[in-house]
């Protein structure tokens, strides 16, 4: 399957190439962008990401997008939709999520890209909902939710089983939009 691209107006969501893996390495192993997930990653790790974002696209799934900007092509991060690999009280759901270098931030690059997802998910593979986690503490990212419409109920609020007791990240919140909700919203 060819990786759709998805314009914005300021953003191009396109498939992965070779020239992304250093920049996406070198955000991936800054630690203000990694503040909130257990630690940096390695270029293998990175690399590791990239190679599971081409191989799921290929097998005719969906998942996540490079980020540039339309205007001069720069990486900005990445973006997309992902079903999490574990079991929780939500799974199994699509998640959208992103990870921006620190360069992008503030400037509603996350909302924007977010957006052009959601709409992917709602129109083209017709989800019933979509949902977004990070840990508490994780104000910027749960800001851009909030703009996307998305809703938190406290109770769905989870610990992380990928994450051991006691470990500081453990706790999540959980975000959730369903299609009729963004269909009113948009």
């Amino acid at each position: 399957m060819a990786v759709p691209r998805l314009e914005t107006e300021r953003l191009l969501l396109r498939e992965w190439r070779d020239a992304d893996r250093a920049p996406f390495a070198a955000m991936n192993a800054d630690p203000r962008v990694m503040e909130h997930f257990p630690k940096p990653l390695t270029r293998e790790e990175s690399d590791a990401f990239v190679d599971r974002a081409a191989d799921r696209w290929a097998a005719g799934g969906f998942w996540i997008w490079v980020v540039t900007r339309r205007a001069d092509q720069s990486f900005l991060g990445s973006l997309g939709l992902a079903a999490p690999m574990f079991e929780a009280h939500f799974t199994p759901c699509v998640e959208v999520g992103w990870r921006l270098a620190v360069e992008a931030w503030g400037q509603g690059y996350a909302t924007e890209a977010a957006r052009a997802a959601l709409r992917f998910g709602f129109e083209d593979l017709d989800l019933a909902e979509i949902v977004s986690f990070t840990v508490p503490a994780n104000t910027r990212s749960r800001a851009v939710m909030e703009r996307l419409g998305m809703t938190r109920d406290p109770a769905d609020d989870f610990d992380h089983p990928r994450l051991p007791e006691g470990h500081p990240l453990r706790r999540h919140v959980l975000f959730r939009l369903a299609h009729a909700r963004w269909r009113e919203t948009r």
